[in-house]
């Protein structure tokens, strides 16, 4: 079974999906180890960590596909991968979902918003009219040469338009094809439920985790969302900002040791090399070597 027959089972089935973003090996490998079923990317992760800007629209979509491409074949899990705004008008979305697709994610998001776009619990987003993103979904869904890719509609309009704009645009990019819908920046419980009783497809809510300022949605127990219908929740900057938390506190450790010559052994700060090797899977690599080479 592909990427894009294990995420639409997924979907299929009665299970709540988590899905955890990640943004290099390390992450994607720790998300399979862990347990979880699913995993996606997060644009703003990737611009942050791969080009070091803000999440406004200046990653490209050869940058994009090419790093979504090393991580869906670093594992078995299905990647659904964040397409921005599609890069272009739907001709260029035609050709941007051929692209994902040939890279081996399950499925992509594809977002209302104007281009450049910017991070959806930024301040001065605007979206395209609900027209032209019927357009890009209609164009999204021709494109595909597996109906098991997902296409899924991503809408920032409740920003501009309140709740009758995004409970319309749910309506419309259903009936466009798209197969689950990401209403973005959403603010209450009861936004939740009028959007995914409009939508009538599923519906996947982007979370926040125990981050000390929280984006735009609050945080909302997972049994509730559940309650609410909501099908899959995603934690797009959990692991980065963990990666930071860390990455923190081993620098300053660090800055200790220079400062007063001693050496720090902090393995509550630190996975060991065995540790690193064991999720790189370097056994594997050891054996295919003894197979295939003819030095010990």
């Amino acid at each position: 079974m592909n990427s894009a027959s294990k995420f639409r089972a997924l979907l299929k089935s009665e299970a709540f999906i988590v899905s955890p973003g990640v943004y290099d090996g390390y992450s994607i490998r720790l998300v399979e180890a862990a347990g979880f079923k699913t995993a996606c990317t997060s644009g703003a992760a990737l611009s942050n960590s791969l080009l070091g800007v803000p999440d406004i629209g200046v990653m490209g979509l050869a940058e994009n596909v090419d790093h979504c491409r090393n991580l869906a074949r670093s594992v078995s899990i299905p990647l659904t991968a964040d397409a921005d705004t599609g890069y272009g008008n739907p001709v260029n979305v035609f050709h941007t979902v051929r692209l994902f697709e040939e890279a081996g994610v399950a499925g992509i998001n594809l977002e209302d918003q104007v281009s450049p776009k910017r991070c959806g619990h930024m301040p001065g987003k605007d979206v395209v009219s609900q027209a032209e993103m019927v357009k890009k979904i209609e164009a999204a869904c021709l494109a595909r040469r597996n109906d098991d890719f997902v296409i899924i509609a991503r809408t920032d309009s409740l920003a501009l338009e309140g709740i009758e704009g995004a409970v319309k645009r749910a309506k419309a990019y259903a009936a466009a094809g798209a197969d689950m819908l990401f209403p973005d920046a959403v603010r209450t419980e009861e936004d939740i439920a009028r959007i995914v009783d409009a939508a009538g497809i599923p519906v996947s809510i982007n979370m926040g985790f125990g981050i000390r300022a929280r984006p735009t949605t609050p945080l909302i127990p997972l049994p509730r969302l559940r309650e609410l219908g909501v099908k899959r929740i995603s934690l797009p900057r959990m692991l980065p900002a963990a990666a930071i938390h860390g990455m923190r506190q081993a620098l300053g450790v660090m800055q200790e040791v220079i400062a007063t010559g001693r050496p720090a052994d902090r393995p509550d700060l630190l996975v060991g090399i065995e540790d690193i090797m064991q999720l790189m899977d370097y056994d594997n690599m050891r054996a295919l070597e003894k197979r295939l080479t003819t030095f010990d």
